[in-house]
């Protein structure tokens, strides 16, 4: 039985054997660096004359640390690459705000806080004639494989994408969805649009793994974990990733120990970063055992965190809980025998619906609960999840597991189909 990096060498020849196009999506973290160097000692290993294209989504605000690594990188494989380092203004999320839900790097207007300058080798917004200042980074994303491909006239472009199943469970539906998207049935791969595929790679790697094949071939990594590890960060919970984002809350403060001079920079950059660096990863941004007041039941408190709030972002959260709520009395959630039975044991009323997902799970239809003390909290919906939320400023509610509604679902998918056409 082959171990992941022999299956891994496997998944890269196929890519190569059977895409003129690779394009890898560099975030400058340990992950999609693995991935990279992976694919560029493929081609040394094979003589290839051929190049990789590498994208790199610049956030402006990060750690110096990585912008050298991102820096050293396309500098010292540039012969092998043709690099797209994109600086542009897209709307990103952020959770240290109540009232501010996303925030721009590289907004024009506000040139005199950037973090840092901007590169010399930047793709800014004039470069991508597909670019809408309503896009989400996401969004962008997408669209600039599309446009990676017709730009490099290719019959076929495969993007690398080097996330693992182990990080999160949106990760795993990330790959794991869409079966039929799938081309030649493999599990690590996802139709994006006609002739143009998701690849990932390293999906079944565990974080030892990304270490090991480092430490073996002597691969460049971001030296940030080297810094994460000295100042105590668990393996598991080192990230390199925007820090204004849900995820980046309980490590926000390392900054400050890190680099203090980008720290300084982050506080004037984004509302709400002092605060969340200071109580990132407490009750008080709904991480580990929050309190409600005891006169409130849950829904109440929700209630009055709610009042709370600015009228447009208590409305999308709202409408967020709407959609939950219908989904879980209409269709109902997919729930394992063990959660099943501890509802049964605690009397909760429940009856069973019907899904079409491939899962042994069974689809349970409830009613909101205002609480319950189970196993695994976050299969079954609370009114205490949503207080959650509301205090990691999760604004996509992204802690209750859920997804996009269909008016979003709409608007995405016309705007996917309209930037399509102008390709």
């Amino acid at each position: 039985m082959k171990n992941v990096y022999e299956a891994t060498k496997d998944r890269i020849k196929y890519i190569f054997d059977n895409f003129d196009h690779v394009y890898v999506s560099f975030s400058g973290g340990k992950d999609s660096g693995v991935m990279l160097n992976l694919c560029l000692k493929y081609i040394s290993d094979n003589n290839l004359d051929k190049k990789i294209t590498l994208m790199h989504l610049d956030y402006e605000a990060q750690y110096e640390v990585t912008t050298n690594y991102v820096a050293n990188i396309e500098e010292e494989f540039k012969e092998y690459l043709n690099i797209l380092h994109v600086c542009v203004p897209f709307k990103v999320t952020t959770c240290t705000s109540m009232f501010q839900s996303f925030w721009r790097p590289w907004e024009e207007s506000k040139k005199d806080i950037w973090v840092r300058e901007m590169p010399d080798n930047a793709m800014t917004a004039s470069d991508f004639g597909f670019y809408d200042e309503n896009m989400w980074d996401y969004d962008f994303q997408e669209k600039l494989s599309i446009w990676a491909h017709e730009q490099s006239k290719a019959e076929r472009t495969a993007v690398l994408v080097g996330i693992r199943t182990q990080e999160s469970l949106n990760r795993w539906r990330a790959i794991h969805k869409d079966r039929d998207s799938r081309l030649d049935n493999l599990e690590y791969s996802k139709k994006v649009a006609d002739n143009i595929y998701n690849f990932y790679p390293i999906y079944d790697w565990k974080t030892e793994d990304i270490w090991v094949v480092n430490a073996r071939f002597q691969f460049n990594y971001n030296k940030l974990y080297d810094l994460y590890y000295q100042a105590g960060v668990p393996l598991d919970s080192m990230r390199v990733a925007s820090p204004f984002i849900s995820e980046g809350q309980e490590s926000l403060k390392l900054y400050k120990v890190i680099e203090p001079h980008t720290w300084g920079k982050l506080v004037s950059r984004v509302n709400g970063v002092n605060f969340t660096g200071i109580y990132g990863g407490t009750t008080a941004t709904g991480w580990k055992n929050i309190k409600k007041p005891e006169h409130f039941t849950w829904k109440q408190y929700m209630e009055f965190l709610l009042d709370s709030l600015p009228e447009n972002v208590k409305v999308g959260y709202l409408s967020k809980l709407d959609t939950s709520i219908k989904f879980w009395r209409e269709k109902g959630g997919v729930l394992s025998d063990e959660v099943i039975s501890q509802l049964d044991e605690l009397s909760i009323k429940y009856e069973f619906g019907t899904h079409n997902y491939k899962t042994d799970k069974k689809a349970i239809k409830l009613d909101y609960l205002d609480d319950i003390d189970i196993s695994d909290f976050k299969a079954v919906p609370t009114y205490k999840r949503m207080c959650v939320c509301i205090l990691k400023n999760d604004h996509l509610c992204k802690y209750m597991g859920f997804s996009q509604t269909k008016q979003e679902t709409k608007k995405r998918k016309e705007a996917i189909e309209k930037y399509a056409k102008i390709l």
